[in-house]
């Protein structure tokens, strides 16, 4: 009906809404998203502090190995 001459195009209600409702979740998909990559970077740097710890606590104990062999042997 919309290609008939003299007739105007006109949006109904439930399109109308349909169109809101895609809208608001592609805003909710993309906040998502972002949030998501937001995560995985504190996660990244979580898991550089977790190692650095773990290098530092062994690099102590072998420090304290080495310490002892050193005050044992002359």
């Amino acid at each position: 009906m919309a290609d008939t001459p003299g007739y105007p195009p006109f949006d109904c209600a439930p399109g109308l809404r349909l169109a809101a409702h895609e809208r608001v979740a592609e805003i909710q998909h993309a906040h998502l998203c972002r949030r998501l990559d937001q995560i995985e970077e504190m996660m990244e740097r979580l898991e550089r502090r977790l190692w650095l710890t773990v290098y530092g606590v062994a690099a102590v104990i072998l420090a304290q190995a080495f310490q002892s062999f050193l005050t044992v042997t002359p």
